[in-house]
């Protein structure tokens, strides 16, 4: 058969796309990704993190189904955390979709008994081919009050070292020279396994497979922040000087509904510390505004936050209201329109702090991957940028640049959220 997969929602659908895609592919299929001809089957992985992920999973099944019935495509099938989540519903108010498949059910889809997304290291890349995700765990053992993730995923289960180095020496010999560290909780990787955190020593196993020229971390949990892999990032280049720590909020009173463990002290403490230690890392937060027990003050509370901590690069998601999670019995008070006006105050921030932090750059030389092209400008990234979410360098096209390949760039201006730069010769 031909199949489209099609992935929604956060990088750790895009592994879980090419492994099913990779398996699917061993079974003699024809795969692609996010093709729009015409297909025998189109696979939607989705997404149900929170409300706005959950309309974008059911608009993409219809927009299949409209396809479906125009004969653009023969069978649609439905697989991911909607479908983990709320299969039997969408089994009754979406007949037209030929199949919902559970985690436990893909083993069903790619007709192996033995099929763990864990549990291999083959892939067929969905991203181009200079960079990949690495995921080195599944679930999640906290259980923070807003988040539905533990219902979904299950507890964490960690892909052991040795098949984590494999992987990533297949992608390394595939052309991957970027590679990015992803899980629920990259900080409290390995615990089922030996009982302790194995991020470092799974670091510093990393940094013996060949070619890989970059290696970044997303998705730190803080609380018990385990800081000797900040030893480890210093003592290889490999490793960006970049961490992803979602703090999601400051006030130590919704610290404590969220149940996240810690205080507004302890984050100010160890956004310090990892300064100190890896100096002129890029730190990345997400925040959460309109919590149900957010006030005014406590809102206050997390502009000033930003302020102070000028973070590199920040995203803030408005509070969405998930069944069967502790904070659903605080209902959603604070209205949507007062939600979009705190997001957008923080956003407006950090769009000053970003555009400063952007110019100090200006005379500076970095090194930059070319990701890909626009009508004038090559578009890459440094060392502090992740793709899709971070800033892009923009290199006007005066000569020819190869996709993948890295450079060193003098930047010449800094804007909001991108550089411009030139070749260095």
């Amino acid at each position: 058969m031909t199949i489209n997969i099609i992935t929604l929602g956060c990088s750790k659908n895009i592994v879980d796309s090419e492994i099913i895609a990779a398996r699917l592919q061993k079974l003699g299929h024809r795969v692609f990704f996010e093709g729009t001809m015409k297909t025998d089957l189109v696979i939607v992985n989705t997404c149900s993190f929170i409300g706005d992920a959950r309309e974008e999973s059911v608009n993409e099944i219809l927009a299949q189904i409209e396809r479906k019935m125009r004969r653009q495509v023969k069978k649609i099938y439905v697989v991911g955390c909607l479908a983990q989540r709320n299969k039997q519903e969408l089994v009754a108010e979406l007949p037209e979709v030929d199949g919902f498949f559970t985690f436990d059910e893909l083993k069903k889809l790619t007709e192996s008994a033995d099929f763990d997304l864990l549990g291999t290291s083959e892939r067929l890349l969905s991203t181009p081919v200079h960079y990949a995700y690495l995921k080195i765990s599944e679930g999640c053992d906290h259980q923070c009050s807003y988040c539905a993730i533990p219902l979904i995923r299950g507890k964490q289960v960690s892909k052991p070292i040795p098949l984590l180095v494999e992987e990533a020496q297949k992608l390394a010999d595939q052309g991957v020279k970027e590679l990015m560290l992803i899980a629920q909780d990259l900080t409290y990787y390995g615990i089922d396994l030996t009982g302790k955190r194995e991020l470092a020593n799974l670091m510093e196993a990393l940094a013996q497979v060949k070619r890989l020229e970059w290696i970044r971390l997303h998705y730190a949990y803080p609380l018990n922040f385990p800081y000797e892999i900040l030893d480890v990032m210093n003592a290889y280049p490999q490793y960006c000087r970049y961490l992803d720590i979602p703090f999601q909020h400051v006030s130590d009173d919704i610290l404590k509904s969220m149940r996240r463990g810690g205080t507004a002290q302890y984050i100010y403490d160890l956004i310090a510390r990892i300064r100190e230690t890896v100096p002129g890392i890029a730190l990345r937060t997400t925040l959460i505004s309109g919590y149900p027990t957010e006030t005014n003050e406590q809102h206050k509370e997390l502009v000033e936050f930003v302020r102070k901590n000028r973070f590199e690069r920040l995203g803030v998601f408005a509070y969405s209201q998930e069944e069967d999670t502790p904070a659903y019995e605080l209902g959603d008070p604070v209205r949507r329109n007062i939600k979009t006006r705190r997001v957008n105050e923080i956003m407006q921030l950090q769009e000053g702090i970003s555009r400063e932090l952007n110019e100090a750059k200006v005379g500076q030389t970095l090194k930059v991957i070319i990701d890909g092209e626009e009508q004038d400008f090559y578009v890459g990234r440094t060392e502090f940028d992740s793709p899709d979410v971070d800033n892009s360098v923009l290199i006007r096209k005066d000569k020819a640049l190869k996709i993948g390949e890295f450079y060193n760039v003098k930047i010449t201006e800094g804007a909001d959220y991108d550089l411009y730069g030139e070749i260095e010769n």
